[in-house]
């Protein structure tokens, strides 16, 4: 197995990539930490519910929530033996999670680096569902499920998720509905396995003390040759309108918590690798420049109490959805809204280039901050590959950014017509009656 050596000059980084005869693409980023990371991911989350492959005839249409259900079932094995005790017994920890775009399994072990890692590709690639631990797992994440319907947060987010997008599956629960996963059979979750477990739709990112030559044995010990697979995936049509303006829901909660999102509308089909990185560039450095704990608005509500150190600003971006997300704790989440209104309709007024290269340097210190350890390296690394893009090329992106980038941006994608808001309140006092 041949690697490529590719370095950044600018972040004092490098990694080293090659594609296995199984399939898989392996990347191995060298860090001189005392604990090594391993993390095993597959293009596949809780958005892709409909696919077909060039094999089938027709589309097939899976429930909610089997992305995850999935997750969970492959940490049984045919012979009984439970997987976080064969990575305990060799010093490892071991987990996994299912996003929308991505699920991943992972461990972290300060020795016996190649021995967890052959545990870590064996249990992934051998699936074994029947009937009967189907329906075992069901009570297990109906009830992870209802857990989630009592945390505030989660309510938030998917409030706020509800009122942005009119049929995109981002807007449904990672784990589905109890209604929903009741639908799912051994069989379905081969089906599913069989597309998306494919090799050569996966990734294996590893961050430490990793050697070439060992992980390359161990990759031809456990890893059959393959061959490539194509997915077609189908999204629903995603209007650009909201499905709704607002939406209120009461939690155990102290302090009323909102979520403020803007939906993107520029959504191109085609769109390179690069400027990928220099949109989310453009958003990151936009949102810190009208929002970030630096800008007029944070310091002028901050003062009047309106918002405290909890308040936070991300942009997340998909080829096929994007949004901006501010949110956090506030006793006048309308008015704290109707501020926030105001920067978006005024944004192109409220920026110069002495804040652009402020937040420029601010988003580029996050991007370096991702580093620090294995573990937010390898993630990183993977969700930036997933997307088509090299975490490597991010402060390129970054440097490239331009004023008149940013009113570009702005004209694009900023619109109060696309805003919603999502609270959680507190439980009033008759409720619990």
């Amino acid at each position: 197995m041949r690697f490529t050596e590719k370095k950044s000059d600018v972040l004092q980084e490098k990694y080293y990539r090659g594609r296995h005869e199984s399939g898989l693409l392996v990347t191995l980023i060298p860090k001189n930490h005392q604990k090594a990371f391993a993390l095993f991911g597959t293009r596949y989350g809780s958005i892709d519910r409909t696919f077909k492959t060039e094999k089938d005839a027709d589309f097939v249409t899976v429930p909610d929530g089997i992305a995850h259900f999935l997750e969970h079932k492959l940490f049984e094995n045919a012979d009984g033996t439970d997987t976080i005790t064969r990575f305990a017994a060799q010093g490892a920890n071991c987990n996994a999670f299912t996003s929308n775009e991505m699920t991943a399994y992972l461990f972290s072990a300060t020795d016996r680096y190649y021995e967890n890692l052959k545990v870590l590709l064996d249990f992934v690639t051998h699936p074994y569902f029947t009937k009967e631990t189907v329906e075992k797992e069901l009570g297990i994440i109906g009830q992870e499920i209802r857990m989630g319907q009592d945390e505030p947060f989660h309510q938030l987010y998917y409030g706020l998720l509800d009122c942005l997008f009119v049929n995109h599956n981002v807007k449904v629960d990672v784990a589905g509905t109890e209604e929903t996963i009741s639908h799912i059979t051994s069989d379905l979750l081969y089906r599913c396995y069989e597309t998306f477990y494919h090799l050569s739709n996966m990734e294996l990112v590893l961050c430490g003390n990793w050697e070439k030559k060992k992980v390359a044995r161990v990759l031809d010990e456990v890893l059959k040759p393959g061959e490539r697979i194509v997915i077609d995936r189908s999204y629903p049509e995603e209007p650009k309108c909201l499905a709704a303006p607002k939406m209120v829901k009461s939690c155990p909660v102290a302090i009323p918590l909102f979520a403020v999102g803007m939906k993107e509308a520029d959504l191109p089909k085609r769109i390179s690798s690069f400027d990928i990185l220099k949109k989310e560039a453009e958003h990151e450095i936009l949102a810190d420049m009208l929002f970030g704990k630096s800008s007029d608005f944070y310091n002028d509500l901050y003062e009047k109490g309106l918002i405290n150190e909890k308040f936070s600003v991300e942009y997340n971006l998909s080829r096929s959805y994007g949004y901006l997300l501010l949110f956090g704790e506030t006793k006048k989440p309308e008015k704290v809204y109707r501020e926030i209104r105001n920067v978006v309709k005024n944004a192109a007024e409220k920026i110069c280039e002495s804040d652009l290269e402020r937040s420029r340097k601010a988003v580029y210190a996050r991007c370096v901050q991702d580093w620090n350890s294995t573990a937010e390296i390898a993630e990183t690394f993977m969700e930036f590959s997933f997307a088509g893009t090299d975490m490597l090329d991010y402060p390129k992106a970054i440097a490239e950014v331009t004023l008149d980038d940013l009113y570009k941006r702005i004209e694009k994608s900023y619109s109060t017509r696309r805003m919603a808001l999502s609270v959680v309140e507190p439980i009033k006092e008759e409720e619990h009656v």
